[in-house]
């Protein structure tokens, strides 16, 4: 499944190739399910080309989140064979094949053991925003103890976020609507604020006087959020092009995603909650895109391969 052009989801197409092969220090996956993203729907619709960060193309690749089985590894792998499960992450922009396929390349250090006994739906939700969140973290460079408000907290990479930073010692101010509160505290944030976002400054340092330690930023509020951050603080945004300046000494990041083999067997291993809103065949994959531009899912929408 490709994007043929760019626009709405109409312009996603099946397109029959050449099986690919793996080259030295890759291997192919023989694909059982592949999340969708909103990065998918950004890509779609051409706004990474206007924005500079992939070229026109005819055909381009969708998909970046991966779970399945290895069938056939490249010249140099040693650490995965034939039949393993596995997940991955495709962090290229600028291809005409991507995770929404039969079978998909990678290289080997963008891939992981599946975590054991997960079905591959839910598996496959984990690599893109898991390690979004992670690395989100690992910028924030926070201390056990220390606080950190996280917007969009119930979202697929906010709600990672809240149980990592749990994990970390940090304490979570959690900016979510009064719905998923309970979901979120059921992740371990310790104070929760709504979603009028004209407010949340004050009603964080309200709960948290003088402000937090740092803020991640999954929703992409930018000043609003920035301003709840004490000053000296840490601010990461996950949203491209919502970076607000650097005010009060605060230390401001735009996180980039990277691929990284070794961190998605971390995360795999720790028993993270992972969401499936629903299931879709891959053809379906139009409909799959509209319901997440629609909004108001909770957990990630997963194409199969048809027939699985």
């Amino acid at each position: 499944m490709v994007a043929r052009g760019y626009g709405g989801s109409e312009v996603l197409g099946t397109v029959t190739v050449r099986l690919p092969e793996p080259g030295a220090g890759q291997v192919r996956i023989r694909v059982e399910a592949a999340t969708v993203n909103p990065v998918d729907l950004v890509t779609r619709s051409g706004a990474l080309v206007a924005a500079g960060l992939m070229a026109a193309r005819e055909q381009t690749g969708i998909g970046w989140d991966v779970a399945g089985v290895v069938d056939r590894i490249g010249a140099g792998v040693t650490a995965f064979t034939p039949g393993q499960r596995v997940i991955g992450l495709r962090d290229l922009l600028d291809v005409s094949l991507g995770a929404y396929a039969e079978r998909l390349v990678l290289d080997a250090a963008a891939v992981a053991p599946a975590p054991p006994g997960v079905p591959a739906a839910a598996a496959a939700t984990l690599p893109l925003n898991g390690l979004t969140a992670l690395q989100s973290l690992d910028l924030l460079d926070l201390a056990a103890g220390d606080t950190v408000l996280v917007t969009g907290a119930a979202g697929a990479v906010g709600g990672f976020a809240v149980e990592l930073a749990v994990r970390r010692g940090l304490r979570v101010v959690a900016q979510v609507r009064s719905a998923d509160e309970e979901f979120v505290r059921s992740l371990g944030a310790e104070w929760i604020v709504g979603d009028d976002i004209s407010d949340l400054a004050c009603e964080v340092r309200r709960l948290v006087p003088g402000g937090t330690d740092g803020a991640l930023d999954t929703a992409g509020l930018g000043i609003r959020a920035l301003a709840a951050v004490r000053t000296g603080g840490a601010y990461v945004t996950v949203v491209g092009g919502s970076a607000p300046p650097p005010l009060r000494g605060i230390r401001v990041h735009q996180q980039w995603i990277s691929a990284d083999g070794a961190a998605l067997a971390e995360l795999a291993a720790m028993d993270l909650t992972l969401r499936v809103a629903d299931v879709l065949p891959l053809e379906r994959a139009a409909e799959a895109h509209d319901r997440l531009a629609a909004g108001g899912t909770r957990g990630r929408l997963v194409l199969v391969p048809s027939g699985a």
